[in-house]
């Protein structure tokens, strides 16, 4: 796998996605030693449920347990810091954790616990915790969602989760980007397998949670959080750690030069999740036939971003957006996605970014 790679595959069997996914990345090449300590570092800031969309879902780890006993390797960890006021333990158990632990025998490492040191982190003096210095490899396992602070979470801020709380205090007091993107210096990123299933839409502690049954793979950490904010509809500019992390030669925000590995094709669910208030509120702009998680939750992501600038609310009697398969053949005025292709106003993809979507609304729906 390339650093420019992005492996994608969607599906609602999380545990074989998982599988899958890593067979199509070759992580066992990628790890190459048998021998090897490998440490997953999930998502799990808060003792919540992943449904909320606030943690990692059990189901990735389990595939990621299984895929590495299945290649030979032996030496597996967990490792996670909640965020300062939790409990990992606590968290370990909400996320269902404590279960896969016991049937796999894998070992659950709390770092609020661990032992610390401070090292250089290109110029800046950061503390972090032994157990993650001492892994061979380590797989990031961070959820993609909103934050209210850093607009989006996810590769490089869940490292956040190997330093000491202590640190984590001071972290916040120097305004999170600038030691954000110098930790990953120091910070092992070897594989991130980001769990897209469905985060929340503003919140690292969840509560909005946008279904997007997708799981994602990375190399570069940079890469990824710049994907990330395309996905959500965000400019680099709005997060100012991910340019920070790439001039400091953490990996490269340029997605024109990446390689999107799409592993099989988005399908309508074969379920009908119960949406927020949050979302429901925005859902009220969109009229969806058979629309799959990831197209619809683009467009709940692009709706999301107009609703923050003010220009939903004159939106009302306005056309609705229609969006999935159900509207394949069909004509109408202002569609999103490939199935909508016959509308008089279309966006292509299959599914679109919300950053596309973003702009395509602003120039083809607004003020109808």
């Amino acid at each position: 796998m390339k650093k420019n790679d992005i492996f994608m595959i969607h599906g609602s069997d999380y545990r074989e996605m998982t599988k899958s996914l890593l067979h199509a990345a070759d992580l066992a090449g990628m790890i190459g030693n048998r021998k090897a300590v490998i440490s997953l570092k999930p998502n799990l800031a808060v003792a919540k449920s992943p449904s909320s969309g606030a943690t990692t879902h059990a189901e990735l780890l389990e595939g990621t347990i299984e895929y590495l006993k299945e290649q030979g390797f032996s030496r597996i960890r967990i490792m996670e810091g909640s965020w300062v006021g939790d409990s990992t333990e606590r968290a370990f158990r909400a996320a269902g954790y404590d279960r896969i632990s016991e049937l796999h025998q894998i070992p659950l490492i709390d770092l609020q616990k661990d032992r610390f040191q401070e090292y250089d982190a290109a110029g800046m003096k950061i503390k972090l915790c032994d157990t993650a210095v001492s892994s061979d490899f380590v797989i990031n396992m961070p959820v993609l969602k909103g934050h209210c602070q850093t607009t989006i979470t996810c590769a490089l801020k869940n490292n956040k989760g190997v330093i000491p709380n202590s640190e984590k205090r001071r972290f916040h007091t120097l305004g999170l980007h600038k030691p954000i993107a110098h930790l990953n210096t120091i910070a092992r990123n070897d594989f991130i397998l980001v769990d897209n299933i469905c985060g929340d839409l503003d919140f690292e502690e969840g509560g909005n949670p946008v279904p997007m049954d997708r799981i994602l793979g990375f190399t570069d950490p940079v890469l990824c959080d710049a994907f990330v904010c395309d996905t959500m509809g965000f400019s680099l500019d709005e997060v100012p750690y991910i340019r920070m992390a790439e001039k400091l030669g953490v990996g490269s925000s340029d997605l024109s030069q990446a390689e999107i590995h799409m592993l099989n094709q988005p399908s309508e669910p074969d379920f009908s999740p119960k949406p927020s208030r949050r979302v429901e509120a925005l859902a009220q702009y969109i009229c969806p036939e058979n629309a799959c998680s990831a197209c619809y939750g683009s467009l709940i992501h692009a709706l999301n971003r107009l609703d923050e600038a003010g220009l939903l609310k004159k939106q009302l009697k306005a056309s609705p957006i229609a969006i999935g398969q159900g509207c394949r053949n069909r004509s109408g005025f202002i569609g999103v996605g490939r199935c909508t292709g016959k509308f008089c106003r279309s966006l292509k993809g299959c599914p679109p970014k919300a950053s596309e979507i973003l702009e395509f609304l602003k120039k083809n729906w607004l003020n109808d």
